[in-house]
């Protein structure tokens, strides 16, 4: 699951998924992404997304979430990961899995997860300039393994 590799709290996870349920419930009506081009997936997914940012900004607000509970879950690699990883032998593969994690992560959650600036520096606990700056680097780093 793609928030379990996001959040190591499962209690958070859970509550996210149960607010992305309810969300999806409510407004399933107002879906227009076939008309769009998006999928129902994608669709999921980026409330999924930003009901996490929320939930990250109300446990700030509350409490400091301990380190070691970030720490203790190994990440579990999602479905898109390994399907990703197994169709990418080619140079973008490459040049992504060549990639500082740090620089990976926050490619990841700007261009595949469709995330801004300041929910991905939510997300993974970092100042937007850094985010901003790892997302440079990481473009320059593709740009040159690329060309």
């Amino acid at each position: 699951m793609r928030l379990r590799r996001r959040c190591a709290d499962e209690q958070v996870v859970a509550e996210v998924m149960q607010e992305t349920y309810l969300a999806v419930w409510r407004a399933a009506g107002s879906f227009a992404g076939t008309a769009t081009g998006g999928t129902a997936v994608g669709w999921v997914w980026t409330i999924a997304a930003r009901r996490l940012v929320d939930a990250f900004r109300r446990r700030a607000h509350h409490a400091e979430v301990p380190a070691e509970v970030a720490l203790d879950v190994a990440p579990v690699p999602a479905a898109e990961d390994v399907a990703l990883a197994a169709t990418m032998g080619d140079d973008v593969g490459d040049a992504l899995r060549d990639l500082a994690p740090e620089l990976r992560q926050v490619l990841q959650a700007m261009v595949l997860d469709g995330l801004t600036v300041r929910e991905t520096a939510v997300l993974l606990g970092l100042p937007e300039g850094t985010v901003k700056t790892r997302a440079r680097r990481a473009r320059i780093a593709m740009r040159e393994a690329l060309s």
